[in-house]
């Protein structure tokens, strides 16, 4: 990771891998917490961010505690403790509606594999009572314009910890993809976007980085 300056420093990081991961299922609103291997994942980013040089001010997580578990995991391994920690439900995973615990081999087998691609990487088409990404981009969105943006404008470092379609949906408003752009848009666990921000929240600078490799003994 090349390091990035201080001021106006937006890091999104997807949880490390949760139960839910691990058994291959439609997690959604599910609270399933960190398997070992996500445990170690979330040290291992906190040590990345700290050789990196990056402490933060802010972290935003939501209610659910696969992403709290893994900011307090990584939060140990800063140099510094974070000032403040922000739980919301606007952060929270899309809703996977009927499909939520089923596995996802099993999903395609039920629904056919081009359906469960729809419901998992279009933008309008929900699964059935759940979430599509726009409703996402419409609860996430508005609560990052007003409680996190104003935060890294004003150059404090802001952490945000969520799941994956979250993040995507965050990735929709801050470098302004379009429907059919995001479709190919995903975020492995522990995978994380280091954003620098101009003053206008326009991009000075941005870097993906991989999630960390962790033995699979350690599962």
């Amino acid at each position: 990771m090349t390091r990035v300056p201080d001021s106006r420093v937006l890091v999104l990081l997807r949880h490390g891998e949760s139960q839910g991961n691990a058994r291959n299922v439609f997690t959604g609103w599910m609270d399933l917490g960190l398997t070992p291997k996500g445990e170690n994942e979330a040290h291992a980013v906190g040590r990345n961010f700290r050789q990196e040089g990056l402490s933060f001010r802010h972290v935003f997580v939501s209610a659910l505690g696969r992403t709290m578990e893994t900011a307090r995991l990584l939060a140990s391994e800063l140099e510094r403790v974070p000032d403040d920690f922000y739980v919301s439900a606007a952060l929270n995973e899309r809703d996977y509606g009927q499909l939520a615990g089923l596995n996802k081999d099993e999903a395609r087998q039920r629904w056919g594999d081009e359906q469960v691609r729809v419901w998992r990487r279009s933008y309008a088409t929900a699964p059935p009572s759940g979430e599509s990404l726009r409703d996402v981009v419409a609860r996430v969105v508005p609560y990052y314009l007003r409680s996190i943006l104003p935060l890294v404008l004003r150059g404090q470092e802001t952490l945000v910890v969520s799941h994956g379609n979250v993040l995507r949906a965050l990735t929709m408003a801050i470098e302004g993809y379009g429907p059919n752009e995001i479709e190919t848009v995903e975020y492995a666990p522990a995978e994380a976007v280091v954003y620098r921000l101009h003053a206008d929240a326009t991009i000075g600078g941005e870097e993906r980085v991989a999630p960390p490799v962790i033995d699979g003994a350690n599962r």
